[in-house]
């Protein structure tokens, strides 16, 4: 895992406190040598704090969305600022505010982790040349195609990217198309907040989702929710 922080008090303690967890961590006090780390070894976690010297995490953040997928928890000092907007919106699948307590920092990155290797009951393999799989084994809605077996997702025949995140919260609307889910009930199913959490990582994923998807894809019901179109 790793921790991208400038304070070297709270780097070292967040470290700490979170190898005591069993997490095997490396760190960096700003976002170049983060950016480096990152392009040299392989994570399972990105945790990256939004104001960094040189290159900020919010910037960290969108230069590892340009080749990985892996799930980045953002740091912010401000719950309600600009920084939580803009650091969901470069990519982040979720946020923490800091001071933050440890118990609630790693309940954040289980749920992230839990995310990143969730997979449904295994279903035929498939060659990696055989392109989208036939509809019996997928999820069909137009021109989305949701192999939920290989965790492929497909538009008019094209793979699409997403993140653990972002694939999770499709599967989750997939599983009830048609359906109004309130922001609560994504926010306990996809993230597994046990508490009210901030909505806006619901919205900010969803207009990731349309970006990737296609705009008309998830219809928002005002007041509500959002739901998947059949």
């Amino acid at each position: 895992m790793l921790l991208v922080e400038d304070d070297d008090l709270m780097r070292r303690s967040f470290a700490v406190a979170l190898e005591r967890y069993g997490y095997e961590m490396t760190a960096a006090a700003d976002g170049l040598t983060g950016l480096e780390l990152f392009r040299d070894e392989s994570f399972d976690l990105l945790i990256l704090d939004v104001m960094l010297p040189g290159l900020d995490g919010i910037g960290l953040c969108r230069r590892v969305r340009e080749t990985s997928l892996v799930p980045v928890l953002m740091m912010s000092a401000r719950g309600d600022g600009l920084d939580v907007v803009a650091g969901l919106e470069a990519g982040a699948d979720d946020y923490v505010v800091k001071p933050v307590d440890t118990y609630v920092l790693v309940a954040r990155i289980r749920s992230l982790l839990r995310r990143a290797t969730y997979a449904p009951a295994p279903g035929p393999e498939r060659a990696a040349d055989e392109g989208p799989p036939p509809e019996g084994e997928v999820l069909v809605f137009g021109d989305l195609r949701i192999d939920t077996a290989g965790m492929e997702v497909f538009v008019s025949g094209s793979p699409v990217a997403l993140t653990p995140t972002e694939l999770k919260l499709l599967l989750e609307f997939a599983a009830h198309p048609g359906v109004v889910l309130e922001r609560h009930t994504l926010l306990r199913n996809v993230w597994e907040y046990g508490w009210d959490g901030d909505s806006r990582v619901v919205d900010l994923c969803v207009q990731r989702l349309r970006r990737k998807l296609g705009r008309e894809r998830i219809e928002t019901v005002r007041g509500f929710g959002y739901k998947l179109r059949r």
